[in-house]
């Protein structure tokens, strides 16, 4: 017996939303919805990606289990909405194709991580951090004190290495070499229609046209509304004008806190 939400579907196509930026919730929610797809045997999914990025493991990861489902047999389709950016491209390029808007904001092809010296106001205020550490960079980036050019040189191996990652990940995934890729990935951005001729994407076009695109790779009526999988949970916070507004501006307050320190792939005007 197959139990209902293990049901196959070959004559649907599935759709993810990735619309925020990249955290640890958003890949708990995006790796459970992928093993739901791929349980079902969807033979195309759209990914449409709104996002400016975000932190460098959890962009990783997503970017990994989408590959895994294309190895089972599913076309992935990435449909890049009002920006798609950093992070937001790295997992756009597991795809098999990339669609963007013309006027999509995409590319910011880097890495970064930012800290806060906090050191003189700290001073102002009478405030002194009191640390025991087993080794000279143990506490890098503390607040309390500036980054020592020894803490700056191993950070930018640390940044050095995930830019390697990620550009030769751009390079596997839109088919470019490396050298290449490396002209443009100095993080600028870029429209879809600048994207599209530097190889970044596919074509040129909304959501309608990737899933045009995903319908004729495997043969399905492109008519047929796409099964979206991950919706969140509408929150008592959604029964207020305004609501959604006054979440984004939440959700990026706490992100601000909790990236700090953290290597991001991230568009951050």
């Amino acid at each position: 017996m197959i139990w209902p939400f293990r049901r196959k579907s070959k004559k649907r196509m599935a759709r993810i939303v990735i619309d925020e930026p990249i955290t640890s919730s958003t890949r708990v929610s995006v790796l459970k919805a992928l093993k739901q797809i791929e349980d079902r045997e969807f033979p195309a999914l759209i990914v449409r990606i709104d996002s400016p990025g975000g932190t460098v493991g959890d962009s990783q990861e997503i970017y990994s289990a989408i590959k895994r489902l294309k190895n089972k047999g599913c076309k992935v389709i990435a449909s890049f909405g009002n920006i798609s950016a950093s992070g937001g491209v790295y997992i756009g390029v597991a795809s098999d194709k990339i669609v963007a808007n013309p006027g999509t904001i995409t590319g910011s092809i880097g890495v970064i991580i930012r800290g806060n010296n906090l050191s003189e106001l700290l001073d102002k205020v009478g405030i002194k951090f009191e640390t025991v550490k087993s080794g000279v960079f143990k506490d890098i980036l503390s607040p309390d004190k500036p980054l020592s050019e020894e803490g700056r040189r191993l950070l930018q191996g640390l940044i050095d290495e995930s830019y390697k990652q990620f550009t030769e990940a751009v390079a596997d995934g839109r088919n470019l070499p490396v050298e290449e890729v490396r002209k443009f990935a100095d993080g600028r951005i870029f429209t879809g229609t600048q994207a599209k001729e530097l190889g970044l994407v596919d074509e040129v076009g909304d959501e309608f046209v990737a899933r045009e695109l995903a319908a004729e790779m495997v043969n399905i009526d492109p008519k047929i509304q796409p099964l979206t999988f991950g919706k969140k949970k509408k929150k008592i916070l959604g029964l207020i004008p305004g609501s959604k507004m006054i979440e984004k501006i939440i959700n990026n307050i706490f992100f601000e806190f909790d990236s700090s320190n953290k290597v991001l792939w991230l568009y951050k005007p």
